[in-house]
């Protein structure tokens, strides 16, 4: 395929403060094998060095292309500001984080995969997040995959297979019909949010290589959803916004029971860790109340009975345990075979 040949694809980097790992990003875009891309930096009014460094590679190459925000926003805002740059021509989105990078065939094997696929919506690949390769869940060789199906798959607590922004292509005209492409509210999920919507009118693409590098890092959004663990609500939401469209009813009402079941539970045993952290309870119960399943303060305090209950109750089913397996080794000769003088 020759350069008139390939489609144009837009390379998205939306930043704030990223001047450490940026060069690194945008180095590993110019080194792309695929050639028809275009460049934009979107600059949140980095008070670092930033802006000049994506400025320097601006002036050299007319690919990049730099955009300076004349206000600060949230990271979504952003986000959708640079989705709002993919030019007209463009017919496939990547975005890159500032502190990620793309190997040189991303772009390549994602676009092949998209082009040999008109179906294919969304295009995701394995990642190496630091040492580490993920979204390794679909079996190969899953090269399409349709999208309810996909989506389906998750809502159950199947493969998780999208990774951050930095891991997926998307069509760019689906990245159009979307707008805002990313949910205000809920930022911390916002991505896989958009992937599910997506998916329920196209199919999913893996590529079976690793194409994506994502550094694992102690952010501060990283620290707060790890501090308050933003992934038990958002897993919640994401079903109640999503199930309807992926899953019967008998499977979102089971599901939903499931997953209500573990929050509980989750919030019983919170209640004795950190009784007084009012930023960890106003989120949880905030949250859970905005997306239409409040759990109440006497729910929260019977779950915690219930855990003491559990404690409990664990020697004596670990007694149990330990009880049956010596009658079971005593009925067992060594080697596996029974003794026949027992079984007598």
């Amino acid at each position: 395929m020759t350069i008139d040949d390939e489609p144009l694809v837009t390379v998205l980097t939306p930043v704030y403060n990223g001047e450490r790992y940026l060069r690194e990003c945008i180095q590993s875009v110019l080194n792309q094998t695929y050639r028809n891309w275009e460049y934009v930096i979107v600059n949140n009014c980095s008070t670092d060095a930033t802006g000049a460094i994506a400025a320097e590679y601006a002036s050299g190459d007319p690919r990049v292309r730099l955009h300076n925000n004349t206000a600060f926003v949230t990271a979504m805002q952003n986000h959708d500001i640079a989705f709002r740059s993919i030019s007209a021509q463009s017919k496939y989105c990547k975005v890159v984080h500032a502190d990620d990078w793309l190997f040189p065939e991303c772009l390549t094997r994602m676009v092949d995969l998209a082009e040999r696929h008109p179906s294919v919506g969304v295009v995701g690949a394995y990642s190496l997040e630091g040492d580490r390769v993920i979204l390794d869940g679909l079996p190969y060789p899953s090269t399409v995959v349709a999208g309810r199906t996909m989506g389906r798959w998750y809502l159950l607590g199947g493969p998780y297979v999208f990774g951050n922004p930095s891991a997926v292509l998307y069509r760019a005209d689906l990245v159009r019909q979307r707008q805002p492409f990313y949910r205000e509210r809920w930022p911390l999920w916002a991505d896989l949010d958009a992937c599910l919507d997506l998916l329920r009118g196209n199919d999913f693409g893996f590529v079976h290589q690793v194409l994506t590098f994502t550094r694992r890092h102690a952010g501060a959004t990283s620290q707060f959803a790890q501090q308050v663990n933003t992934y038990m609500l958002g897993g919640l939401e994401l079903l109640v916004r999503h199930g309807p469209a992926y899953l019967d009813s008998r499977e979102l009402k089971l599901r939903l029971e499931e997953m209500v079941r573990a929050y509980r539970r989750f919030l019983g045993q919170s209640l004795f860790q950190r009784p007084t952290d009012k930023e960890f309870w106003h989120y949880h119960m905030t949250g859970l109340r905005e997306i239409g399943l409040p759990m109440t303060w006497p729910t929260v305090a019977g779950a915690a009975l219930l855990a003491v209950f559990e404690v409990l109750g664990y020697p004596l089913r670990a007694a149990r345990k330990v009880l049956l397996r010596s009658r079971h080794a005593a009925r067992t000769m060594p080697g596996g075979q029974r003794s026949a003088s027992i079984e007598a």
